[in-house]
């Protein structure tokens, strides 16, 4: 059944994935609606713990995924299943998909803060006032950045869902192993 001689994903891949997945979520829940409008009217963002959070879990995603694609690069090979060439080409573009996301989302965010001066609050009471680098930068006002930060929000939690739900499909009705490769060894049936 298995391409691959290894059916499970390491130990620091499994943990990048789901501290990514944790972190990607709160930092969703979290995401202040109106960002751009309660700075504009004079909110300072380190009195709300919410864009305190949501700019920190923003920054260690892009730190766990720098870290990730680092480690995919050296690690054991990941295991490899069977299956038809369109769902594999389909679980690639998905992949590169969500790691283009991975890395876009911060960036985006950096953007839209340094485009708009506003500053980049973090917890331990961390503030980056001014982002003068950003701010003149030949790209800073090309886009609405916090709007194209709240678009991408919203594929990439979409994307992780139909990724899950890809998961779950291949665990309950093809029962390949390709959920259980990504669990700690005690909750996944093999």
């Amino acid at each position: 059944m298995y391409a691959s001689s290894s059916t499970r994903y390491d130990a620091l891949s499994r943990a990048f994935h789901w501290l990514t997945a944790i972190a990607v979520g709160i930092a969703f829940i979290l995401g202040p609606g109106g960002f751009g409008r309660l700075m504009r009217s004079g909110v300072d963002p380190a009195s709300r713990s919410d864009i305190v959070w949501h700019e920190s879990l923003g920054l260690l995603v892009l730190a766990l995924t720098v870290l990730r694609l680092l480690w995919v690069a050296v690690r054991p090979a990941a295991p490899r299943f069977e299956a038809g060439v369109w769902m594999d080409r389909l679980a690639r573009l998905t992949h590169l998909t969500l790691w283009t996301l991975l890395l876009a989302l911060p960036l985006t965010a950096l953007l839209a803060l340094g485009s708009e001066g506003h500053p980049l609050t973090l917890l331990g009471g961390l503030r980056v006032d001014q982002m003068p680098l950003i701010a003149q930068s030949p790209i800073a006002h090309l886009a609405n950045w916090g709007d194209v930060h709240g678009f991408l929000g919203d594929a990439l939690v979409w994307l992780a869902g139909l990724h899950a739900v890809a998961a779950l499909y291949h665990h309950v009705f093809l029962k390949d192993g390709v959920l259980a490769s990504m669990l700690p060894k005690r909750w996944a049936r093999q």
